[in-house]
């Protein structure tokens, strides 16, 4: 299993930086430190940092002095801000396409920080079913990529996605780091921007693979979002399913 923890991101942010820059404002300090870890790709588009509060006890200043920082960092497109998941790296306003359409909750509806791992990931050619929700041919290559959902250290969901091996070349390799948000990474690394989706809500009992990867009983109940993913051109590159627990994921839409 290919993984990063929060812990192992949150080891990036030291207060030895901060330390041999007295003389600066401290939150200034504290955007150089960001930055620098941005600009020497120890953090890429897509990732999601560590909470103001973490932040804050790493670095070892106060939560405002990182909440100024990251506001300074969002106003330069270094970071996007999205209201109750986080703080992702990006120069893109995701707000204006697709984060503003669907968004992944708590059992009681409310936007929560969902870190993404990727567990599996190869090149295959793809069944008959997925290849007609791509609306490609049958048997053509895919890159097929699974990721877990957690909130803290517990897993809450499970996704299953395919894409054209054309349009994404060499993401089964596991040399290439995917971040949380993998369609920041698609568009960084590939030049594809997603500019919608159509998504279908269901539920239906957890198979084996499923539940244990989420920690449930086999046939316990689960959310079962189904997405097929367009680029420009009204272009399909991606379908995915994603399996979530019942009793403490949801999901919500705007619609206009």
């Amino acid at each position: 299993m290919e993984a990063e923890s929060e812990t192992n991101r949150l080891s990036l942010f030291t207060a030895t930086p901060l330390e041999a820059a007295m003389g600066k404002p401290l939150y200034r300090v504290v955007e150089d430190h960001i930055r620098d870890l941005i600009n020497t790709g120890k953090l890429v588009p897509g990732d999601l940092i560590p909470s103001e509060s973490q932040l804050a006890k790493a670095l070892d200043v106060s939560p405002g002095t990182v909440k100024k920082a990251i506001t300074n960092l969002v106003w330069e497109k270094l970071l996007f801000r999205h209201q109750g998941k986080g703080t992702y790296v990006s120069r893109v306003d995701f707000e204006k396409s697709l984060f503003q359409f669907f968004s992944y909750g708590d059992a009681e509806g409310r936007s929560i920080r969902i870190h993404k791992i990727t567990t599996a990931r190869r090149r295959q050619e793809g069944s008959a079913a997925i290849c007609k929700r791509l609306g490609v041919e049958p048997g053509t290559e895919l890159v097929y990529i699974e990721r877990l959902g957690l909130i803290g250290e517990q897993p809450i969901l499970v996704e299953y996605s395919w894409w054209p091996a054309s349009v994404v070349p060499g993401l089964e390799d596991e040399n290439v780091y995917i971040p949380d948000f993998l369609y920041a990474m698609v568009l960084n690394r590939y030049g594809v921007p997603v500019v919608r989706a159509q998504e279908t809500l269901t539920a239906e009992a957890a198979d084996e693979t499923t539940a244990r990867m989420i920690g449930i009983e086999s046939g316990t109940p689960v959310v079962v979002l189904k997405r097929v993913t367009y680029t420009t051109g009204d272009r399909i590159v991606e379908v995915r399913t994603t399996k979530g627990r019942a009793d403490r994921f949801s999901y919500k839409t705007e619609i206009r």
